[in-house]
């Protein structure tokens, strides 16, 4: 039989020493074990609403406290609960990220109304542009960056429509593929 001193979690009903049970708010006096808070807190950010974590218990209107389930949660559960509640507070804001996928930055535009170009990350201090979304493209701007870009995709795909004998619908240009059957080609 379990202590006195052990009330059980109100999720699980699984014993709790004192030492076990964790307040998620100030707002409230409810207490859950570690495993239900680490389960709730990891469910509303997989459904994508970490904005407003409520309390687990369905009939109390409090908030958790990123701080006060510290403790509670794995750190990258937590860390992961923080960017959300970050990006949360920007809903609505013009946001961008940094380009290079070692930082992925999330930066809020100033609301200038100018169109802003030439970035730095705030965090991994690299230009970037901020209208292309890309590594910053000294020396071009975004019109010809764009179309220097779309030059060497279709150089590409040039190549390749050669290299597996691909050949052009007389029509409307269409690459055709032969698998099988005459030489004809019928447009779609």
């Amino acid at each position: 039989m379990a202590n006195a001193a052990h009330r059980p979690c109100s999720i699980c009903m699984e014993p709790m020493a004192p030492s076990g049970a964790h307040r998620g708010s100030i707002a409230c006096m409810h207490a859950f074990c570690g495993a239900c808070l680490t389960g709730h807190v990891r469910a509303k950010l997989e459904s994508g609403r970490a904005g407003a974590v409520g309390c687990l218990d369905a009939a109390c209107a409090g908030k958790l406290d990123p701080e006060l389930c510290r403790a509670a949660l794995p750190r990258d559960l937590f860390e992961r609960w923080c960017a959300a509640l970050r990006e949360s507070m920007f809903a609505g804001a013009r946001r961008t990220y940094c380009p290079f996928p070692d930082c992925s930055e999330m930066m809020v535009a100033d609301g200038a109304g100018d169109t802003v170009t030439q970035s730095e990350c705030q965090v991994c201090r690299r230009l970037f542009c901020a209208q292309c979304r890309v590594p910053w493209h000294a020396g071009v701007d975004c019109a010809a960056y764009r179309h220097r870009d779309t030059a060497r995709e279709d150089a590409m795909l040039m190549e390749m429509a050669a290299g597996r004998k691909w050949r052009r619908c007389s029509k409307r240009q269409f690459f055709v593929e032969k698998t099988d059957g005459c030489l004809h080609i019928t447009c779609r």
